[in-house]
């Protein structure tokens, strides 16, 4: 068999058994479509250790790998997972089967047009999840073979690193779990959490063995010494306390923080302990006596974490100036600042050989440092800041998308080209909608709306009016392209005259910021949605309320209208989508599926079919008429934002991570 066969038949051995479509032949010893229909997604990773290795099989292992999480919910989307992540593989035989699989018709789903999910072979190998909130804190387990994961859904989940698989969760907590660290024989660890306790657990069996009572607040992080007879925490109530961890009682308490005590790390002789706190400064504790031996000074704003070297004669802070500082701690001196990052500096990590540390940042990359000479080595990119917004040209070759970076970006459809930058704004943007003939776009921002001219790429206005320090979310245009809707925060939607940029009249009622705002097809009436639950119909002639539409439990975040101006689809915090009869004002149903709030939705050209994008990283293809889920597509994180091309199958999506996928809904009727 050649390695082009071998190869393709390996990718049918993926793709079509999982999909349940037909039998194919044993494939490396092993019966493909039992195996797979029958089992998961880390079945079929470990069966590519029985094929000889091989670049591209490894590379194709490595995306299943990377799409395990996904996979776990909905076994459909393998091919368009494929597809995002090996697109850049430039090989003939991975060419070959990607081509295969976009041949695959066997029921709808989301064809990536771009490669915007991460590819395998870089330093992602998979995701973990199973928590109902953010996870705060991570350790790994002493030997490298597990990990305990420390979140604000109040539990703990213990991982197994090699297979992704959860092997049992941690529950006693009653608020948020901030941190937790294992002992250095890999059997027990310690959570701290906003309850004010910290908890001892059995990772063997998940049993707790103990609570730490004692901190007046809340506890922020701890730390076990290398013995692992003693932990250190450190709480919101600006102390740190020392714990004995076999009969739970507390043998320290160390004072002298006039602020919230963010982290702490132990050096590895267990003799002293170096805290960092919300009072811009790092004290070093001897832990026999509980004694302050110095105060470490330096850094503008509070200190978020610090790591000691190996060696114990180093530390490395992080801060929210921006910056990471190096210390001797023998002399209390400043060695280095390291300057790179753009915002605050969340975590720190050092090297196991203390010649590097790893930063995080709320810039959204992570920096790797050389220690010795405080030179920063490289910048892990990938993340820029948040797209909030998408809209798409009539034509369907551009898209336009907003970001809390201040700048909207102008999209080539068929390439995925940045054609263009637009900036002007001076805070996030939250939305864009562009006119009916193509040529204009307006954006909202926390400080104005603007109308851009797309083709220059040029600003024509500013738009002023809504209530100074409020934010405008959203806005829509008539299809005339002579007025425009705003929605705000200060609760009230305003009609705008485009060419003269003048205020024509405000809508009052809703009770709380106005999310979205959208307006029927002949120009007549706005429908806004609103953080106060309800959606209100509008005259955009008289500037009179229509209707109220409630059911939804949750704020209303997005809102599109059919075509024929009839019906309005909501999207909610509740995690559901609602459909309205715009004249009656009725519930007509209800679109249960994501498990996570619903930003977005749009509704395709012939009114049949809804999109709608989430919090749970899930992008949905709804049908209107039955309420079910057509297709999905999961993504690398929060999606936020949606739009559908004039062809009814080309959609963007925009992530919270500022990743943009082009899709295309293949195999529909």
């Amino acid at each position: 068999m050649s390695i082009l066969t071998s190869r393709s038949a390996i990718f049918c051995a993926v793709t079509i058994p999982l999909l349940e479509v037909q039998d194919k032949p044993r494939i490396g010893g092993f019966q493909t479509r039992t195996k797979l229909v029958s089992t998961d997604a880390t079945a079929l990773i470990a069966d590519y250790e029985f094929v000889p290795d091989d670049a591209d099989l490894c590379l194709v292992q490595g995306a299943i790998r990377l799409s395990a999480h996904v996979l776990a919910r909905d076994k459909t989307q393998l091919v368009g997972q494929l597809l995002g992540r090996l697109m850049t593989q430039e090989t003939h035989e991975i060419q070959a089967m990607l081509e295969q699989a976009r041949q695959w018709k066997a029921a709808p789903w989301l064809c990536p047009l771009t490669p915007s999910l991460t590819p395998p072979g870089g330093s992602l190998l998979r995701t973990l999840t199973g928590h109902s909130n953010r996870v705060d804190a991570v350790v790994i387990t002493p030997d490298g073979r597990g990990a305990v994961s420390a979140s604000y859904d109040r539990t703990l989940k213990v991982w197994d690193l090699e297979s992704g698989a959860e092997l049992r969760t941690l529950t006693g907590h009653s608020l948020g779990v901030n941190a937790v660290a294992i002992a250095s024989d890999g059997r027990r660890a310690v959570s701290a959490s906003d309850d004010r306790t910290l908890k001892v657990w059995d990772l063997e069996s998940g049993a707790e063995l103990r609570t730490l009572t004692g901190h007046s607040l809340g506890v922020n992080a701890v730390a076990i010494a290398s013995d692992g007879r003693r932990a250190v925490s450190a709480s919101d109530d600006r102390t740190l306390k020392v714990w004995d961890l076999e009969s739970g009682s507390e043998l320290q308490t160390l004072t002298g923080h006039s602020g919230r005590v963010w982290a702490v790390a132990i050096t590895p002789d267990g003799r002293r302990a170096v805290s960092a706190s919300d009072d811009r400064t790092l004290r070093v504790w001897d832990l026999e006596s509980g004694s302050e031996l110095r105060t470490l000074t330096g850094h503008s704003d509070e200190v978020n974490a610090v790591a000691i070297t190996p060696d114990g004669r180093r530390a490395v802070s992080a801060s929210s100036d921006d910056t990471l500082k190096v210390w001797d701690l023998e002399r209390g001196a400043e060695l280095h600042t390291l300057t790179g990052h753009t915002r605050v500096v969340t975590s720190v990590a050092v090297t196991p050989d203390g010649r590097r540390a790893v930063s995080a940042s709320s810039d959204d990359t992570l920096k790797v440092w050389d220690l010795e000479s405080g030179l920063e080595l490289r910048t892990l990119t990938g993340h820029s800041d948040s797209v909030t917004a998408v809209a798409i040209t009539p034509d369907g070759r551009r898209a336009v998308s907003a970001s809390t970076d201040r700048t909207l970006k102008v999209w080539d459809l068929e390439s995925g080209a940045e054609l263009r930058t637009l900036e002007g704004h001076t805070a996030g943007v939250w939305e864009v909608t562009v006119t009916p003939d193509g040529r204009r776009a307006i954006s909202a921002s926390d400080d104005t709306l603007k109308v851009w001219d797309l083709e220059r790429g040029a600003e024509l206005c500013t738009l002023t009016g809504h209530r100074y320090l409020s934010k405008v979310w959203a806005m829509a245009i008539t299809p005339d392209a002579r007025r425009a809707v705003s929605a705000s925060s200060d609760c009230t939607l305003k009609v705008w005259d485009l060419e003269s940029g003048s205020e024509l009249r405000t809508l009052t009622g809703h009770s709380s910021p106005v999310d979205a705002v959208v307006i029927t097809p002949d120009g007549r009436r706005a429908v806004s949605a609103s953080s106060d639950y309800t959606l209100k119909v509008w005259n955009l002639e008289s500037g009179s309320l229509l209707l109220t539409l409630t059911g939804h439990s949750y704020p209303v975040n997005a809102v599109a209208i059919t075509p024929d101006g009839r019906r309005a689809v909501s999207a909610s915090t509740d995690r559901n989508l609602k459909v309205w009869d715009l004249e009656s004002g009725a519930e007509l149903r209800t679109l249960e599926g994501h498990t996570a709030r619903v930003w977005a939705v749009a509704v395709t050209p012939d009114g049949r079919r809804a999109i709608s994008a989430s919090d749970d990283r899930a992008l949905k293809v709804w049908d209107l008429e039955s309420g079910e889920i057509v297709a999905s597509f999961g993504g690398e994180s929060r999606l936020r934002r949606c739009a559908v091309a004039p062809d009814g199958v080309t959609i963007v999506a925009g992530e919270y991570s500022g990743r943009v996928h082009f899709l295309r809904l293949e195999w529909v009727e």
